[in-house]
């Protein structure tokens, strides 16, 4: 009696989803680490408009601190991050499947990109369509403290999402 109550015990614990522990993008940075100095420029600021159009067609920004300190304990840990995407790379569908997630809109596009531990390295098998980009989306996954390099930043850390979910705030 006792091995087949302990087998179906087993057997729950495998199909029970455990919630994923949600991050704010403060929790990626070490509590000890020099703060760095944003240059995010504000959404609201229309007369920079025409100085951001023409700096996408020149070399892209330079990150702000490509190097910065991650933070060692999440590694492997499955988490909930709110974020934007920054595409990489899109499917012959239309969708994006390997892109960055950053804290802000515009990062890495329109302004320069935030220090390598606000940066997430995504890779996801279904993506996110590409007409959706202007909206910030929750993902989840395994999150991988592990540096990821593209043409537009250096990432602290990694993850293959297997959630990726439009974000709603709630008060």
């Amino acid at each position: 009696m006792f091995r087949h109550l302990l087998f179906a015990a087993l057997l729950l614990a495998g199909t029970v989803r455990a919630e994923p522990r949600e991050l704010s993008w403060s929790e990626l940075i070490p509590p000890d680490a020099p703060p760095v100095a944003y240059s995010q420029a504000p959404l609201h600021d229309l007369s920079q408009l025409a100085d951001a159009l023409a700096a996408e067609s020149g070399p892209p920004a330079r990150q702000q601190a490509p190097a910065a300190p991650v933070v060692r304990a999440l590694h492997g840990q499955q988490v909930r991050l709110p974020g934007y995407i920054v595409p990489l790379e899109v499917s012959e569908a239309g969708r994006v499947t390997d892109f960055l997630l950053v804290p802000y809109y515009g990062a890495c596009i329109h302004v320069p990109p935030p220090p390598s531990n606000q940066i997430v390295h995504v890779s996801s098998t279904p993506g996110v369509p590409l007409d959706a980009l202007y909206q910030p989306f929750w993902v989840e996954g395994q999150l991988r403290v592990e540096p990821s390099s593209s043409e537009l930043a250096e990432a602290g850390y990694q993850m293959t999402a297997d959630r990726i979910y439009p974000y709603q705030y709630v008060e």
